[in-house]
């Protein structure tokens, strides 16, 4: 039986709101190690933001401004306005092989995994390494 994305994924992954502050999350991809969350709005799933979206907005100002501008802009853009969107999702029951292929294909680091509307997992490019390697997924 082939190896299939609820074997792997992140079971618990942390989301936000689209209406949050890119400061937000920033701080919380920061102290969690997080590279990528789910944007959630009325509990469905509307985008994900990534580090790459972080780094896309405050280029603009980087610059020329120093890190205290850079954080009060920050502190003012809304997460639903540098998301990723629509995004790009995949099933629980679907290969891994063809979730990594739409990551490759897609040059994306990961897929959040919705069975129905309901967000259940994530699925990253770590998780996907990790399976191809032979090391036990830690969920």
């Amino acid at each position: 039986m082939t190896d299939q994305v609820r074997d792997i994924m992140q079971t618990k992954p942390v989301t936000i709101s689209a209406s949050e502050r890119l400061s937000t999350v920033e701080d919380i991809m920061t102290l969690g190690h997080v590279r990528h969350m789910p944007v959630v709005q009325g509990g469905l799933l509307v985008g994900v933001v990534s580090e790459r979206d972080l780094l896309r907005a405050s280029l603009s100002i980087l610059s020329e401004h120093r890190d205290e501008e850079r954080r009060a802009f920050l502190n003012v853009v809304e997460i639903g306005r540098v998301m990723s969107t629509p995004p790009i999702v995949v099933e629980p029951a679907a290969p891994i092989e063809e979730a990594a292929l739409v990551m490759a294909e897609k040059k994306i680091g990961c897929l959040p995994v919705l069975e129905g509307d309901q967000l259940v997992g994530m699925l990253t490019e770590t998780d996907v390494l990790g399976w191809v390697a032979g090391i036990p997924s830690e969920e």
